[in-house]
Order: structure tokens, then sequence, then C-alpha cells
């Protein structure tokens, strides 16, 4: 059994806040390019970001049905090209937002990663958003020199986004970890129960959507990592873990048992 120790983050909601002022800005974006009669308000966004990956959601708010009202499908095979299509757009828009600038990383997350990699951590990164999306936002907020020692799993890489675990355990494989040596931080309820249904212990830092979401197996609920000076609300922590609320290496190892 390897005794490598891994720090797994989600992406989205976690290295930045990225659902509100990056994805639904994108989406709506891509909605006016192509021309399509959509556009989604804050409150139907909060309700689509609890299915995992960009191109689900379009499907959910787009089923053949309304696609043949609205005039952008007749067939599931034009809807299936059209959606495919239209992500690809957004997935450009949205990585010319993070470019920009626009994202800003949250609290904590730059440090902790830094003091991961100086300790001889293996960190991933495991989305189910599109890779390139996902490698524009860790280059942006790591920096590129603790973004190249980062793995990412991402996108369809693996056969079932989260809430299912693969992505969770092909990222301990790609590390070279096993679960009982590896903490995951993650933002939502899905995410949470992706990384704890691959035996991880869980860290969660609430984002924009998902404060109210179901957290259930996770070993502490904070606002964010926390910075010396500026420490983080600690929401729920049975077991004392983050009292500082400051997330450090100490506090993962003490979430993993040590």
């Amino acid at each position: 059994m390897s005794s490598q120790r891994a720090l797994i983050l989600d992406c989205d909601g976690v290295l930045a806040d990225t659902e509100r002022d990056g994805h639904l800005v994108a989406f709506n974006r891509m909605f006016q390019r192509v021309r399509a009669p959509l556009h989604w308000s804050d409150d139907e966004y909060a309700s689509l970001v609890k299915i995992g990956g960009g191109k689900e959601r379009l499907a959910r708010a787009l089923p053949l049905r309304r696609a043949r009202e609205l005039g952008v499908a007749r067939t599931e095979e034009e809807l299936a090209s059209t959606i495919a299509r239209w992500h690809r757009v957004k997935t450009e828009i949205y990585r010319d937002l993070v470019v920009s600038g626009a994202l800003s990383p949250r609290p904590g997350v730059r440090r902790l990663v830094g003091k991961c990699v100086e300790a001889g951590w293996a960190v991933a990164v495991a989305s189910t958003s599109a890779p390139e999306s996902v490698r524009s936002v860790v280059e942006q907020v790591l920096g590129g020199g603790t973004a190249s020692r980062v793995r990412i799993v991402a996108g369809d890489e693996v056969p079932r986004k989260k809430p299912a675990p693969d992505a969770y355990r092909m990222a301990l494989e790609a590390l070279g970890a096993s679960a009982g040596c590896a903490v995951a931080i993650e933002d939502s309820g899905i995410g949470c129960r992706a990384a704890v249904g691959a035996g991880i212990s869980t860290l969660i830092t609430v984002s924009a959507y998902t404060g109210r979401d179901d957290f259930t197996g996770a070993a502490a609920v904070l606002s964010d990592l926390g910075e010396p000076g500026c420490p983080a609300r600690v929401l729920a922590d049975a077991q004392g873990l983050a009292t500082r609320g400051v997330v450090d290496v100490s506090v993962l190892e003490a979430v993993m048992g040590g």
C-alpha cells in the first residue's frame, strides 16, 4: 500500500468561485454568440450546478421538445451535435475570461497547494469541467511553476461524472496514492459524495451556490481555506480539526488521521 500523501481538489468553487462569475457568464455569452434564444438567470443556474458537467447541464435545460420549440434541433442526434458545438464555444469564452484575470483565487488555495508541494505531497485537481477550462484556472490561480506539478483529471476522462467517485479514483491512481493517505477539498454536495464515495477524507469550503448542500461524511465545513490573520469561518467541525480557521498541512494530516 502506497504511503504517498495526496491532496485532491475540485476546481470550480474550490480554486476560484468560478460558477457565478465564470461559467454562468460564459454560458450566457455563448447563447448570444450562437444566436440561441436562451438566457440563464442566477436562480436557474443555481439549480443546474447540481448537475456535473457543462454538456450535461445544457442537456438538462434543453430536452428535445424544448429544442424543437426553439428551432435549434429536430432530432436527438442533431441536439447532441448542437450541445457539443455550443459547449466548445462556451469553453473558449470561459478560457478567455479566466486568462483575463476576471476570476480571483479563493483564500488560502495558493498557499496550501504550495506548502503541500514543498512538503512532498502529490497534488491533483479532479473536476467535471472540460480539461482545457480546468487547466486555465489551475495556471491562473496557482501560477505556472506550481501548476506544472498538479495532475488534472477532468471532463470526459472518466465514464461517470460526480457524484460518482470515478474522478477521485482516477486521481488516486494517477498520483500513486491510496484513499487513506489522501484528503479531498470540495465545495458542493455532489463533490462531497464523490470524494467520500472514493473513501477519501474530505474538507468542504462552501461557494456561491452550495451553502445549503448536504455535506454528509465531510470532516469539516468552512467558508474558505483561510489565511494567517484572516481565518475562515468554521461552519461544521465535530472533531475539532480546523478550529483555527486556517487549513495547512497539519490540518490535512489531522483530517486523514495523522
